[in-house]
């Protein structure tokens, strides 16, 4: 009898002493590369009841989804993560890159710090005032297809997901997506906590809040509030104003048309493959301008192979679209699977910091949905 206790208070010193070097080596880590600056008050969460299930439906007519071709006499490629494991935990082989398409990667120069005010210049001029050497930012963005006249945006919805991944060590918790409309406004909430929910070691929310316009997204405002157990919370803001984008240390940038921050960005992509399905065929690529906490520059996501996801919600059809590239020291990155099925909506998002530390998502159960108009 006393050799089982002493084992169970061995075992339960050893899971407190992993539990706090968690804590050590995320207050070490994860907070300065989070952010930094506190934002002004929080944006005010609309209030919406979510009151069904999203049906899977067929998607809207379009060209039919094809995974991406092999080259010839190339090996045959092993089973999936998603299908391997479960879709919980991202693949451990890269998948080889695509060749480059013709599509320029500009480099964003931002306004002159020392000026006292800033002298917005139509795109024009700014991108002819911008240096020699890296390309500068289109001063034409490739216009999307208008808007089809049945298209309507989604009711306020809701994801939620199951939350695996790797921080110094195995973690696990929860996340919760929430799309919300009032009339012409929208705001995107993101919630991931790692750790029991009643009690989490880590919690992050994201919250971008804006217009719906004819051309998508018009985000206004990003924040970024991240809490670990036994430290402050730590917040920014990202200002993204008509004429010009404020981020939390600083500096300013000419604002680019379309751009977005990484929470509206999928809702955007969302629209995006929902008014022009066939920008979903692998081989695509999808080009946003992100406001980051750092920077403000273009992404390339690659639309990739088709899969299907086993989840606690059931097998998915979705199609996978990645980054192109690795996100640079303090950037997160998001691959994520989207679902043809329910409104083009992400059953499984992964997020990583670097090679090592990511956090996976995976749908636990259908998207829940406020009434039509909501």
């Amino acid at each position: 009898m006393a050799a089982g206790r002493s084992r169970r208070t061995a075992l339960a010193a050893l899971a407190l002493g992993v539990s706090v070097a968690h804590l050590w080596l995320v207050d070490q880590h994860l907070p300065a590369r989070l952010g930094e600056g506190a934002s002004d008050n929080p944006v005010r969460r609309f209030d919406v009841s979510f009151v069904r299930e999203l049906e899977a439906t067929q998607p809207p007519a379009g060209p039919p989804l094809r995974a991406a071709a092999r080259p010839a006499g190339a090996p045959r490629p092993a089973a999936s993560a998603a299908q391997a494991e479960g879709a919980r935990a991202p693949p451990r082989e890269r998948a080889p890159e695509l060749p480059p398409l013709p599509v320029a990667q500009p480099s964003l120069q931002p306004l002159e710090q020392a000026a006292p005010k800033v002298d917005v210049q139509p795109p024009d001029a700014v991108a002819e005032s911008l240096p020699a050497g890296p390309t500068p930012l289109p001063t034409t963005t490739p216009t999307p297809t208008p808007t089809p006249a049945s298209f309507e945006w989604p009711p306020s919805t809701r994801l939620s997901y199951t939350l695996t991944g790797d921080f110094r060590g195995p973690v696990q918790g929860q996340a919760r997506v929430e799309w919300l409309r009032s009339g012409s406004r929208y705001q995107v909430h993101l919630d991931l906590s790692v750790g029991p929910s009643f009690a989490p070691l880590i919690s992050r929310r994201i919250t971008s809040e804006g217009d719906i316009t004819a051309e998508g997204l018009q985000p206004r405002r990003y924040d970024e509030e991240t809490k670990v157990a036994l430290r402050e919370a730590r917040r920014l803001t990202i200002w993204l104003d008509p004429d010009r984008v404020r981020l939390p240390g600083g500096a300013e940038w000419p604002r680019p048309p379309g751009v977005q921050d990484s929470a509206s960005q999928f809702v955007q992509m969302t629209w995006l493959f929902t008014t022009q399905p066939q920008r979903l065929q692998p081989g695509q690529t999808v080009q946003l301008p992100l406001a980051l906490p750092r920077r403000l520059e273009p992404w390339l996501y690659d639309v990739q192979e088709t899969a299907t996801l086993d989840t606690p919600a059931g097998r998915i059809d979705t199609v996978h679209v990645k980054p192109r590239r690795e996100g640079r020291a303090g950037d997160l990155t998001a691959e994520f699977w989207v679902a043809p099925s329910l409104q083009y909506l992400p059953v499984r998002i992964l997020i990583r910091q670097d090679a090592q530390s990511y956090v996976d998502l995976l749908i636990e159960r259908l998207p829940q949905q406020a009434e039509r108009g909501r």
